[in-house]
């Protein structure tokens, strides 16, 4: 009687560990690293790194950009696929939309004739171009069947060398007050939680979301249960171009410039926050509410190596470090999962 009862309550709690969301995980994570910093700020520094609200509001802002095209990129991901073109876009992007947000009052407008155009004809564009980029990923991911790596490695040269090609390797300067007020204050972060509350509710509650799992989950059954596998992977890619688009439109209007060198290295951050946020490399698993945490724990550690004045390149060690770290994970849970 007593064994059965102990079988029955080692149930019950699998059952309610079960029922915890697999973000509440990442989530104290963030609080743990951000209690760490707490304590080392007042050992070495002599300030609390978590009551500086003005520290706190630059890591909100400065994580937004990258959390927009982490969500993009998490969707890649969940197919089985990756995207390692999103920085380049994000710099292309910002290239193309700045040049048709210029003011007429600018003497070095890039197309003089197209001055002072409302803020929506620069955001369409950018938008527009990302869009373009990431459909020309999926269709040679789909069409060709070559792998993603080499099909986003093909446009991340591609995108970069448009942007320095396109003004000549010059900056766009002069940017409308219109246009600049999309980076100005809170509105990036705000771009970036409509953004992930929109594709939130995708995954979990539309049939685009129940596709774009299954694919990831295993190809072979999407395909043989009427999933047209191919026409849904492009309409991912292009997802995640329009979202790196829409990135560099904001990295425009908040640093109120273009420059061709914008946005590098941002894809590898996008990646790490979908990775540390739970997505499964592997395909098939991920959310992105955990994406969100993720990118929040990037910023974080950043704004944290900061207070504490370590230098960049330590900073860079220490994040490769954690990236591999989340991806052992990964694995360990994916096995544990099998058996």
């Amino acid at each position: 009687m007593s064994t059965n009862s102990a079988a029955q309550a080692q149930a019950a709690a699998q059952k309610s560990a079960r029922r915890l969301p697999p973000e509440l995980n990442i989530f104290l994570v963030l609080i743990g690293i951000a209690l760490v910093y707490e304590v080392l700020g007042w050992i070495f520094v002599g300030q609390s790194f978590l009551m500086n609200t003005q520290r706190l509001t630059i890591i909100i802002l400065q994580v937004a950009v990258i959390g927009i095209i982490a969500v993009g990129v998490t969707q890649v991901i969940i197919t089985g696929g990756i995207d390692l073109s999103s920085g380049s876009v994000v710099g292309m992007t910002a290239m193309f939309s700045a040049s048709l947000a210029q003011a007429s009052t600018w003497p070095r407008a890039l197309y003089p004739s197209l001055t002072d155009l409302p803020v929506i004809v620069p955001l369409a564009v950018g938008i527009g171009v990302g869009l373009l980029a990431g459909f020309i990923n999926g269709q040679l991911i789909a069409k060709t069947k070559i792998p993603p790596f080499i099909a986003t490695l093909g446009m991340m040269v591609s995108a970069r060398g448009i942007s320095k090609w396109y003004t000549k390797g010059q900056p766009v300067s002069g940017l409308t007050e219109q246009f600049s007020f999309i980076g100005t204050g809170i509105w990036p972060v705000v771009i970036f939680l409509v953004v992930a509350v929109i594709f939130h509710i995708a995954l979990r509650y539309t049939r685009y979301g129940k596709f774009t799992y299954a694919i990831g989950a295993n190809v072979q059954a999407a395909r043989v249960s009427g999933i047209n596998v191919e026409s849904h992977l492009v309409k991912v890619y292009a997802i995640a171009g329009a979202l790196a688009g829409l990135a560099g439109v904001v990295t425009a209007a908040r640093a109120q410039t273009a420059q061709a060198g914008m946005g590098v290295m941002y894809e590898l951050d996008a990646i790490a926050a979908a990775v540390i946020g739970g997505t499964s490399l592997a395909g098939g698993v991920g959310r992105i509410t955990g994406t969100v945490i993720g990118t929040v724990i990037l910023g974080v550690m950043t704004s944290g190596f900061t207070f504490l004045r370590v230098d960049a390149y330590y900073q860079e060690i220490v994040k490769g470090v954690i990236i591999v770290a989340a991806v052992v994970v990964d694995v360990y849970r994916q096995k544990k999962r099998k058996t």
